[in-house]
């Protein structure tokens, strides 16, 4: 007897466009993903109590509590978030991707490019990094890979962002090797993402915040002209 299919990935399109909502369920259903759509915040938050969802796809611009609210709740616990904005601006994306989005995409959207970030989001969401347990240690720190919480020695907890824990994870992944920021964009936005290097370090700046310890000692360290690179022991905890 052959096991069951898989269900299908989830998709909830937030967006107060009837008409972008429409056409982007309709064709994510053909896809073969569940797809369900949303006119604001408070609806989302109706569906994703009835039933969570895998990825959720964000309009900025929207009326009552904006995208940018929005995303910065998810990013905490909940699914991952493709950002969409008619405002296309550089700014728009950087901000985006600081507070959480797994991803963004100017409007309109190709559907077919949305269902390629979409996969790419699922497949990140996918990894893990190479360590058995739950949990971490990097130098002093332990990272807690379920809850996505830094924890010092004094037992202090600093939570991460997706977008913060997405970078530490590709060091966490690649100890001692040096990642340029084209491959920490691969790594953490995906190939197809058109992130740029100031999103990368404006996240890179406030990770190393989170991991300043007081000693001086960067447990990620700046290569001059390559990159950067994990400069403490990656241990089971």
């Amino acid at each position: 007897m052959n096991p069951p299919a898989p269900a299908p990935a989830r998709v909830l399109v937030v967006d107060d466009d009837p008409g972008i909502r429409d056409v982007l369920t309709d064709y994510l259903g053909r896809q073969g993903f569940e797809a369900q759509g949303a006119a604001d915040a408070r609806e989302m938050d109706r569906l994703l109590a009835l039933r969570p969802a895998d990825v959720v796809v964000l309009d900025l611009m929207m009326p009552g509590e904006d995208g940018l609210s929005v995303c910065r709740r998810l990013a905490e616990t909940g699914p991952p978030v493709i950002m969409l904005s008619a405002m296309g601006e550089d700014t728009d994306r950087i901000v985006g991707l600081e507070i959480g989005a797994a991803d963004y995409l100017p409007k309109p959207c190709n559907p077919r490019e949305l269902l390629a970030r979409i996969r790419a989001v699922l497949r990140r969401g996918g990894e893990r990094p190479r360590s058995s347990g739950q949990a971490v240690w990097l130098g002093a720190f332990r990272l807690d890979l379920v809850r996505r919480e830094l924890i010092d020695q004094a037992g202090a907890v600093t939570a991460l962002s997706s977008g913060e824990f997405r970078l530490l994870q590709a060091f966490v992944e690649r100890p001692g090797r040096i990642l340029t920021r084209d491959q920490l964009l691969d790594l953490s936005h995906g190939p197809s993402s058109e992130s740029f290097d100031r999103a990368i370090d404006v996240q890179m700046s406030r990770l190393r915040k989170k991991l300043d310890d007081g000693s001086g000692h960067e447990v990620i360290e700046t290569i001059r002209g390559e990159g950067y690179r994990l400069a403490v022991e990656v241990r089971p905890a």
